[in-house]
């Protein structure tokens, strides 16, 4: 039986705005609980990740994006924002669409927009 398909995720959060270093801290440590995170990119009132995630289908996937921020707020530090946008891709249209592959944010960290 083939494995679950992958889905490029990009979330974008907004709301009141904070202090740049809290919104960063606050990724950061997204990323320490949600290692998948590719990219963590943030404003004073808006931030928006990107990640890879596994499921059957796209709808599984967008429900799991949906409540990534309100299931890490506490534990990342992360702002009550709420989601303004969501966008899911199978993986094929991601690679579609001529993007270069990122590297985690492990490895680079989060930056401003």
């Amino acid at each position: 039986m083939p494995g679950r398909p992958f889905w490029h995720v990009t979330l974008t959060v907004a709301g009141a705005g904070v202090s740049e270093p809290d919104i960063r801290v606050g990724l950061e440590r997204l990323s320490h609980e949600h290692p998948f995170l590719l990219s963590g990119r943030y404003g004073v009132d808006r931030a928006e990740v990107r990640y890879w995630e596994e499921a059957h289908d796209a709808g599984t996937v967008t429900a799991l994006a949906l409540r990534l921020w309100d299931d890490h707020r506490d534990s990342s530090g992360l702002p009550d924002w709420r989601v303004v946008g969501v966008e899911v891709v199978d993986r094929e249209t991601f690679h579609s669409r001529g993007r270069v592959p990122l590297t985690p944010v492990s490895l680079l960290g989060v930056v401003p927009f």
